[in-house]
């Protein structure tokens, strides 16, 4: 008699404590838990041993990229229900060491309990391979010029026309600004138009674009604004794309484009600088080198828009972990912090910081509109990736987009200038007038 999915959710119960919040199928077609909840779908066997050999996370999410595991119905609330009893319990036990945690659970007879019964389902005990989307894992130093290059090929060297189905026309990559009734696109172009006005960006104004994906902002910048304007990516990929668009559009004598890290621009300096969705790349060990590194490549009076994810502060700051998911499917070696910690140490590196406007609605908002995108040509990003490079997406924009919402994550616009001697930053006295 099928009953494979009863005896997942009374493990499961024995796991988390509490019953869980969504229905389960397991591969015997067999289902338990809540009428009406969205269904947890376990394919096969494969799944247990993921969880096995990973538990937490990075066993789920192995699972949901390959294909083992799937949900059928909201998948935003199915996130939502399991973020409780899973994920956020996961977070707070990954503070404490892991020999420590193995030891708690040996010594837990229900915890021994489940582990026994959870092995007679799993068939054989053989781990299996991680999914060929995972990032391989590098060693050395973090953020160097070389393994700053390789997580920013994992993340956007996927191909350029599957952007094209997720992000739509405008080719931008990061928050848009919204307007009720406003389409994606229309979002899009006044947040690209916002930031040219924080700039105070005008006709022969050169502009440095640090991070400049498919090349949105400075084609915006060049054509509305009539600015010079250089952009640098380390994306070959992304590079000859915008390229491409800035040909198009007949801007090829204001506008180029290089393969350049930060750290290797030494023609400014710049009368503006925009790092828009760039710098969660940076790492807590190198914030205090961009930041003096952008404040070098600014004139007297010049302003820079930083435009930022951050992450809830915690009691102890040292305790801060990447989310594994996160690490190894979508930005290996990204960090987030504190929007405090960033504008104190963009002032350490001698900025004034005068401005700083919170977006997180507008990112929910967003995020949702490319999973829509996604969702209506999944046919096609899956030709245009693979399967798992699809679901990888899927699962990373729906669960970033209810993390806006609740508050567990935002995104913040600092506005800062690098300030003359005089002390006129060259700012307007009601700063706020670029809303008008």
């Amino acid at each position: 008699m099928a009953q494979a999915a009863r005896r997942l959710a009374a493990l499961a119960e024995q796991v988390l404590g509490a019953p869980l919040p969504v229905r389960l199928r397991a591969w015997d077609r067999s289902e338990a838990g809540p009428p009406g909840a969205p269904v947890l779908v376990v394919r096969n066997r494969r799944a247990l041993r993921r969880l096995l050999w990973k538990p937490g996370e990075l066993g789920l999410a192995r699972a949901w990229v390959a294909g083992d595991l799937d949900v059928e119905g909201d998948l935003y609330r199915a996130l939502d229900l399991l973020a409780e009893s899973i994920w956020e319990r996961d977070e707070d036990t990954s503070r404490r060491s892991a020999p420590l945690a193995a030891l708690a659970a040996l010594r837990d007879p229900h915890l021994r309990a489940a582990g026994k019964e959870l092995l007679k389902l799993t068939g054989p005990w053989v781990p299996p391979s991680p999914p060929v989307e995972e990032a391989r894992r590098t060693t050395g130093p973090l953020h160097t010029l070389r393994r700053d290059r390789q997580a920013i090929s994992h993340h956007y060297d996927v191909g350029n026309a599957f952007y094209e189905k997720v992000l739509g026309p405008s080719m931008v990559y990061s928050c848009a600004y919204w307007e009720p009734g406003a389409t994606l696109e229309d979002a899009q172009s006044a947040k690209l138009d916002l930031v040219c006005r924080k700039l105070g960006l005008a006709p022969g104004m050169r502009l440095l674009d640090v991070g400049c994906g498919w090349g949105s902002m400075v084609l915006h910048a060049a054509r509305e604004y009539g600015v010079n304007a250089v952009g640098i990516t380390l994306s070959e990929e992304q590079a000859a794309y915008a390229r491409k668009r800035i040909a198009e559009a007949g801007l090829t004598d204001r506008v180029e484009i290089r393969v350049q890290d930060y750290r290797e621009i030494s023609d400014g300096p710049f009368d503006a600088v925009s790092s828009i969705g760039m710098a969660e790349h940076v790492g807590r060990a190198r914030y205090a080198e961009y930041a003096a590194a952008l404040h070098a490549l600014l004139k007297p009076g010049g302003r820079l828009l930083n435009h930022q994810i951050a992450r809830r502060p915690l009691k102890d700051e040292e305790g801060y972990q990447v989310d594994e998911f996160i690490d190894r499917y979508v930005f290996p070696d990204g960090e987030l912090a504190p929007v405090g910690r960033t504008v104190a140490q963009l002032e350490e590196a001698g900025f004034e910081v005068r401005d700083v406007e919170a977006l997180r609605e507008h990112y929910a908002l967003t995020l949702r509109r490319w999973v829509a995108n996604l969702e209506e040509h999944w046919d096609a990003c899956v030709r245009l990736t693979s399967p798992g490079r699809a679901r990888v997406w899927r699962l990373y924009m729906a669960a970033s987009a209810l993390s806006f919402e609740r508050n567990r994550i935002g995104v913040n616009q600092v506005l800062a200038v690098r300030t003359p001697g005089s002390g006129d930053p060259g700012l307007p006295l009601r700063t706020r007038e670029w809303h008008s």
